[in-house]
């Protein structure tokens, strides 16, 4: 059976790396230990593997389906849902006060991984909900509270998060759905449209809570006149609940995620959708963005995930599969080795394995800083990790979704012809591994965010921080021994990347806004390159320590360190061309006409 995730890098990152028992330490987290946080994973990974990805296959070939204006999903969600909500993910990360476990976000992500391999769609019903949830645990009064929370929580009821309309796409200052007060009520009546509502109908639960943003009439245009709603499919009154004017007007067919159903959702046909205001008027896009960043880690760890179990199945095919002999063997009488004995084909793995484990093992670092700026008793230390987050989560939503899907490309790659055939899965997890790099955000979007926001806020304050975990990461590699030569460049890259922020943020601020973005997904490119680098080196001097205590697991470390090689070898050496590009503002595609096309 594929093991969905490497167990081994799992326990790797969380005490070797990451050392993720020591928030233990902190007082929010105290009832942990390394104990507990390993059960968790333990017990997630074992119903990941048994019960989640048994029923991957049959939910890829069977989507849901409209029947008489309702979402019937597949039979096998019935069966997994209860085992997943008995497990109390959908409130690990939140408070004892409203029904949580107060788990760490860092020790969460490991765990939720496997259920990610195993049946991205399943667990996304669970992720939609958390998000949802706590945009009501945040922002909304003690009413919505009251109402919401422990149904939510406790998996009775789902939620999702509707943005998306079909004139504004990403374009959140153009949202027209329409919110009108009721004179006297607590609620305001809905109308409007929003496509692209992952989760947004199923018969599994009695209920589903859509966090919706809509525009109160009279209010301000663009994103300063959007608010924040809580809109059921059915309605609270008294103990009953009524039907709230919901329609699902219809179901996406999707390429790939296809147990996960994505819906047009229409709000008020029969002007009789009530909406629940949530926190204060006109903030909504603001108050949204904690679900949206919150998805975009999300998202970042589904790509990981979807890479890392093409990869195991690449991994097993290159070991079983007979094809070929060693090169300078003219033998035909000899017997065929396994394609792993084939350089070309250990290129392709080593890179997956790059890919993976290095987009990893940045998710962690920048789950841990979640950890730490919501649990940290430190006011500066909040502050810094919040920072940092902000500063990583473009990274870590696009870096493992851009090279993830080059990941299961090899994977596919790797299996040759059969690996085009749906008789084998890795055409199905390339299928799914392509929306990671365009919902929440796409990869223009979020080059428009690093490069645009992130690291000009406070005149560079969140990358000067980075500077600093780096040179920490540099010192500890030193330390333990590792070559001089990658510490080196990885300091000279990211010296170029500080000084390259500086040149184009004086470009925007001289009011070449244009000419400082226009190569903006490059920056991130390099951007990205050289943070995996920074992870490669923390987890490289974490192999050398390894070695350094004897023999067992050499193998395990001595990979690790290959890995890192690869990336810093191959990889790092891109940043300046890159540069180049950002610097010089090369403008082809600037002034390409669109008649020219």
């Amino acid at each position: 059976m594929n093991s969905l995730v490497d167990d081994r890098d799992v326990a790797f990152l969380l005490a070797e790396v990451h050392d993720l028992p020591a928030l233990s330490a902190l007082p929010y987290f105290a009832d942990h230990s390394r104990e507990t946080f390993e059960l968790t994973i333990d017990s997630v990974r074992k119903v990941a593997r048994d019960v989640c990805f048994p029923a991957y296959r049959p939910m890829d070939a069977a989507p849901p389906s409209l029947e008489g204006g309702a979402v019937k999903v597949h039979p096998e969600m019935h069966r997994i849902l209860p085992r997943l909500v008995d497990l109390g993910l959908i409130a690990a990360t939140r408070p004892y006060e409203v029904g949580g476990g107060q788990l760490p976000s860092s020790v969460f992500a490991l765990a939720t991984l496997y259920l990610m391999a195993a049946n991205l769609s399943a667990y996304a019903y669970l992720g939609l909900t958390t998000g949802a949830a706590r945009l009501i645990e945040s922002f909304g009064n003690e009413a919505l509270k009251q109402r919401y929370l422990e149904p939510m929580y406790s998996g009775r009821w789902l939620g999702t998060m509707a943005l998306t309309e079909p004139q504004a796409g990403s374009s959140l200052a153009d949202v027209a759905t329409k919110a009108t007060p009721v004179a006297g009520a607590d609620h305001h009546l809905v109308t409007g449209t929003k496509i692209f509502i992952s989760g947004g109908d199923q018969d599994l639960t009695e209920n589903i809570v859509h966090l919706t943003l809509a525009r109160i009439e009279g209010a301000p245009p663009g994103t300063k006149g959007v608010s924040l709603f809580a809109i059921p499919k059915r309605r609270p009154e008294g103990e009953a609940l009524v039907d709230n004017d919901c329609t699902t007007s219809g179901v996406f067919h999707k390429i790939g995620w296809r147990g996960l159903p994505s819906i047009a959702l229409t709000f008020g046909d029969r002007r009789d959708c009530h909406g629940y205001l949530v926190g204060a008027p006109h903030q909504g896009l603001r108050q949204m963005f904690q679900m949206m960043n919150e998805a975009r880690l999300m998202v970042g760890l589904n790509a990981v995930a979807t890479a890392s179990v093409a990869y195991r199945e690449a991994l097993r095919y290159a070991e079983e599969r007979p094809q070929g002999r060693a090169l300078g063997d003219r033998d035909p009488s000899r017997p065929q080795i396994a394609i792993m004995g084939h350089a070309d084909v250990r290129r392709m793995l080593l890179r997956q394995k790059a890919i993976i484990e290095g987009g990893l093992c940045l998710l962690i670092q920048a789950s841990r800083y979640q950890d730490l700026a919501e649990a940290s008793p430190d006011p500066d230390e909040r502050a810094r990790s919040s920072r940092l987050l902000d500063l990583l989560t473009p990274v870590a939503k696009s870096f493992p979704a851009e090279w993830g899907f080059e990941a299961n490309t090899l994977a596919v790659q790797v299996h040759g012809g059969y690996g085009y055939t749906s008789e084998y899965l890795p055409e199905a997890w390339w299928r799914d591994q392509k929306l990671n790099t365009i919902h929440e955000g796409t990869t223009g979007i979020q080059s428009l965010d690093l490069l645009g926001r992130k690291v000009m806020l406070d005149g560079g304050e969140a990358l000067r921080l980075l500077g600093a975990e780096v040179d920490a990461t540099l010192g500890r590699a030193r330390d333990a021994g590792v070559e001089e030569v990658w510490c080196r460049s990885l300091e000279e890259a990211l010296g170029l990347v500080a000084a390259l922020t500086a040149q184009l943020g004086k470009r925007g601020l001289e009011g070449d806004l244009e000419g400082m973005l226009l190569h903006s997904v490059d920056y991130l490119q390099l951007f990205s390159i050289v943070v995996v680098a920074w992870q490669w080196l923390e987890m490289a001097a974490a192999a050398r320590r390894g070695l350094a205590r004897g023999p067992l697991g050499s193998a395990f470390y001595e990979g690790k360190l290959c890995a890192a090689q690869y990336w810093i070898k191959t990889e790092l050496p891109r940043v300046p061309a890159l540069a180049t590009l950002c610097r010089e503002g090369e403008d082809s595609y600037a002034r390409m006409a669109s008649d020219w096309f």
